[in-house]
């Protein structure tokens, strides 16, 4: 029972993580320190989904849930959990590409808002 308490909270971590590196600069318009934690997250999940890298956090996952007696899931959080939600088909790595260029042009958008922002304060 505790190891499936931990894949839970691992789930939900990686799920904060994912909504987070999304959204997180809309946190940068209103606090631009919170861009020193967030730019490093939009790096990390650019990296992993166009370079076909792996998130530490899937695997620990699966291994709680198989140590909680659970059968892991196959593919990544994002396929298992979110894909479904949007999206009818397999993840396929030309969707990755597509997921991770869209983290990344959304934070660029966002970004270039908060640039203007800051010239338009200057006197």
């Amino acid at each position: 029972m505790p190891f499936l308490i931990l894949a839970d909270g691992v789930a939900l971590l990686h799920l904060v993580f994912v909504v987070f590196t999304v959204f997180g600069g809309l946190l940068v318009l209103k606090w631009r320190r919170c861009a020193r934690l967030h730019l490093p997250t939009v790096v990390w999940v650019v990296a992993v989904e166009c370079f076909g890298l792996g998130c530490p956090l899937t695997p620990l996952e699966k291994w709680l849930r198989v140590q909680g007696g659970e059968t892991a899931y196959a593919g990544g959080f994002i396929a298992h959990y979110l894909l479904p939600l949007v999206y009818a088909g397999p993840l396929t790595r030309g969707l990755e590409m597509m997921l991770g260029l869209s983290v990344l042009i959304i934070n660029v958008a966002i970004y270039g808002c908060v640039w203007r922002r800051s010239v338009k304060s200057k006197p």
